[in-house]
C-alpha cells in the first residue's frame, strides 16, 4: 500500500484527474456489475404487505352470497370473504351421463370464526336457495337439483338433466354457514345482523365496519383469514371504503385515502393526478337496445328493425362515450366465448342511405311537418318510439347518440330515464316497454339460455326481447346438455345465425374494465373476468412489494 501512496504523490494534478476519473469508473463498472450479477441468480418475487385499500361507488346491504342479488358493493365484499364450492373442494366426479357429481371436501375446513365447515354448510346453503322464503336470486340456477349427504366431507349432487357447464355453477356458489343461520327461518335471513358482518371462510375475515349517524357505510375492514384453505394473501389487511359518487372515488384516489379502484370510463382518466398503473380487462357482457315487438306494429318488421342497425354509429358511441375502450358488439355471444362465429357476428356497417332506402323500399314515408315517418297499415302507424334507459351516464350519453343518429332517418326516439331499481322492480316485472336499453352479463361459456330461450320471456327470465323462435329453443336445449365438443360448436354456430337473423334486439357495444392502482401494485394478472366483482377472485395473489430471492 505504501508503494501506491509514493507513486500517487508523485502524479502530476492532471494525472491525479485522470486517475480520479478512473478509479469512479471503475468503481461504477463493479458496482453495476455487481447488480447484473445479483439479479442473473437471483428473482423477484412479491413480498407482504401491511394493508390494501379499495374504493367502491356504492352501499352494502346484505354481504350474503344466498340472498345479495346484483348488488355490487355486497358482491365485492363476498368474493373477499366467502370461497366458492370448488375452491373448497378437493376432488369431484361426474357420472357418464353428467347427471350425477360426487364433490369430496378439503380436510378440516373452517369458517372465519373457527367452526368447523362441512358437507352440511353446502346442503343447506343450497336448500335455503331453493326455499321460496329465502327469496334468493339464484333460485332457478338451482331449481330441481337435488343433493344429498354421503359422508361429513362429501355430498353428491343429482340434476334433472345433464348440464355441460355445471362447474361454472358451482364455481358461483358461495357457501354459507349454517350454525350462523341454520336457526332461522328463511323468509327471517334478511333481518340478520350477520349480514353486515358476515363469517365466511374466504382468504378475508370481517373485522369491522364503519357508518355515519345517518347510516351510510363508509368502510369495511377486513384481515387475513388464518382458516382460509387457499394460498395465504400477501396483504395483511384489506379495506373497503364506499362513495356515493364516481367523482368523489376519484378525488379520494387523488387525495391518497384509496389505493385503487375499478369501473373508471376512459374519458374520466384525465382527472387523476397521482402516478397510477392501468390494467384493461374483458368481462363477458354486452349493452343492447332490446325490442318489444308486441308493443308496436313496427317492431316486428325486420326490414325496419335493419335500417335501425344501419343507422347506429356504433363507431361514433365507442369513441365518444368509452373514448374507444369499449368493444363494438353485433351478436349474442362475445369474441371471447366459446364458438363464436365471426360470420354471423360481423360488425355492420353504418349507413344512412341505406336505412332511408330499406325505410322507402317498406312503405315508410317522411311526414314533412313532423320529420317522422308513417305508414298506414291498419290505421296510421309512425315510427316514434319510447326508449327506456337507466340513469347511469355512459347509457344516457349512448341514448342520446342513438336519437340523433334515428332522427336522420325519420325516427323519434323518446327518451325515458329511470332509476336502476326502478327498472328491476318494475319494469323488468311487467315488461311494459317499447324498448329498453339494457345489459346482459354472460359467463365464460355459450350458455345464453336465461336470454334467448322462449320459456324466460316473463320475469323472472330474462329473455328482454321477448324473443321466440322454436329452432333456437331446440338449439340453447341442446348446447346445454351435448358432451360433443364439436357438434356443440356447430349448434352455437347454428344459435348466432338464427338470432342475427331474426333481430330481436340492436346490439351496441362490450365496455372494457379498466382498474387504476398504484404504480408498484401486482398480481392481477387476468385478462378476462365474469363480473366486476371478480376482480377479487385471485385477491390472495395481489402484492405491492416486492423482494428478491435466489434462484
Amino acid at each position: 500500500m505504501k508503494i501506491f501512496v509514493e507513486i500517487y504523490k508523485k502524479l502530476t494534478k492532471i494525472e491525479r484527474h485522470v486517475f480520479h476519473g478512473a478509479a469512479i469508473i471503475f468503481f461504477i463498472s463493479a458496482l453495476m456489475l455487481g447488480i447484473l450479477i445479483f439479479e442473473s441468480i437471483t428473482t423477484k418475487k412479491p413480498a407482504s404487505s401491511n394493508i390494501y385499500r379499495e374504493g367502491v361507488v356504492g352501499q352494502p346491504i346484505a354481504i350474503n352470497p344466498v340472498i345479495s342479488g346484483g348488488n355490487g358493493a355486497d358482491a365485492d365484499l363476498e368474493e373477499l370473504l366467502f370461497s366458492d364450492l370448488v375452491e373448497l373442494t378437493k376432488e369431484y366426479k361426474v357420472s357418464a351421463n353428467g347427471q350425477t357429481w360426487n364433490l369430496i371436501l378439503k380436510d378440516d375446513l373452517r369458517w372465519s370464526d373457527g367452526k368447523p365447515l362441512t358437507s352440511d354448510d353446502v346442503i343447506f346453503t343450497i336448500d335455503t336457495i331453493q326455499d321460496t322464503g329465502s327469496r334468493s336470486p339464484l333460485l332457478q340456477t338451482w331449481q330441481g337439483v337435488v343433493i344429498d349427504r354421503i359422508s361429513e366431507l362429501e355430498i353428491e349432487i343429482n340434476l334433472r338433466a345433464p348440464y355441460i357447464y355445471f362447474l361454472d355453477n358451482l364455481k358461483d356458489l358461495r357457501i354459507i354457514p349454517k350454525h350462523i343461520f341454520g336457526t332461522i327461518p328463511p323468509e327471517n335471513i334478511r333481518l340478520s345482523n350477520f349480514n353486515l358482518e358476515p363469517v365466511g371462510s374466504g382468504p378475508y375475515k370481517f373485522s369491522s365496519f364503519e357508518k355515519k349517524k345517518d347510516g351510510f357505510i363508509l368502510a369495511y375492514h377486513l384481515a387475513t383469514n388464518e382458516y382460509y384453505s387457499g394460498t395465504v394473501p400477501y396483504i395483511e389487511n384489506f379495506d373497503v371504503n364506499f362513495y356515493p359518487s364516481s367523482a368523489l372515488l376519484t378525488e379520494a384516489f387523488n387525495s391518497g385515502e384509496i389505493d385503487g379502484f375499478g369501473g373508471i370510463n376512459q374519458k374520466y382518466l384525465d382527472q387523476i393526478k397521482l402516478n397510477y398503473s392501468l390494467s384493461e380487462k374483458i368481462i363477458p357482457q354486452y349493452y343492447a337496445i332490446f325490442l318489444n315487438k308486441n308493443s308496436k306494429t313496427a317492431l316486428a318488421d325486420k326490414e325496419v328493425i335493419k335500417a335501425f342497425n344501419f343507422a347506429v354509429n356504433k363507431q361514433e358511441i365507442t369513441e365518444k362515450v368509452f373514448d374507444n375502450k369499449a368493444m363494438v358488439v353485433s351478436g349474442p355471444i362475445l369474441p371471447v366465448i366459446e364458438g363464436y362465429d365471426t360470420t354471423s357476428s360481423s360488425t355492420q356497417k353504418f349507413s344512412v342511405d341505406e336505412a332511408n332506402a330499406l325505410l322507402d323500399k317498406s312503405g315508410w314515408k317522411l311526414n314533412a311537418e313532423t320529420s317522422v315517418r308513417e305508414k298506414k297499415i291498419k290505421k296510421m302507424e309512425t315510427l316514434e318510439f319510447s326508449l327506456i334507459v337507466p340513469q347511469i351516464p355512459f347509457l344516457s350519453e349512448t341514448a342520446e347518440i342513438i336519437k340523433e343518429n334515428w332522427a336522420k332517418i325519420g325516427v323519434k326516439l323518446n327518451l325515458i330515464a329511470l332509476n336502476p331499481d326502478d327498472i328491476a322492480n318494475d319494469v323488468l316485472k311487467t315488461r311494459n316497454y317499447e324498448m329498453m336499453l339494457f345489459g346482459n352479463i354472460l359467463k365464460s361459456n355459450p350458455d345464453i339460455f336465461s336470454f334467448w330461450h322462449s320459456s324466460q320471456r316473463f320475469y323472472p327470465g330474462l329473455n328482454l326481447a321477448l324473443y321466440e323462435n322454436k329452432k333456437v329453443d331446440g338449439l340453447l336445449e341442446s348446447i346445454r346438455k351435448n358432451t360433443d365438443e364439436n357438434l356443440r360448436k356447430i349448434d352455437i354456430v347454428k344459435l348466432q345465425q338464427l338470432i342475427s337473423a331474426d333481430n330481436p334486439a340492436i346490439f351496441l357495444y362490450s365496455p372494457i374494465y379498466l382498474y387504476v392502482a398504484p404504480k408498484d401494485f401486482g398480481g392481477f394478472d387476468e385478462k378476462i373476468i365474469n363480473t366486476p366483482a371478480d376482480r377479487f377472485r385471485n385477491a390472495p395473489e395481489w402484492y405491492l412489494e416486492t423482494t428478491r430471492v435466489f434462484k
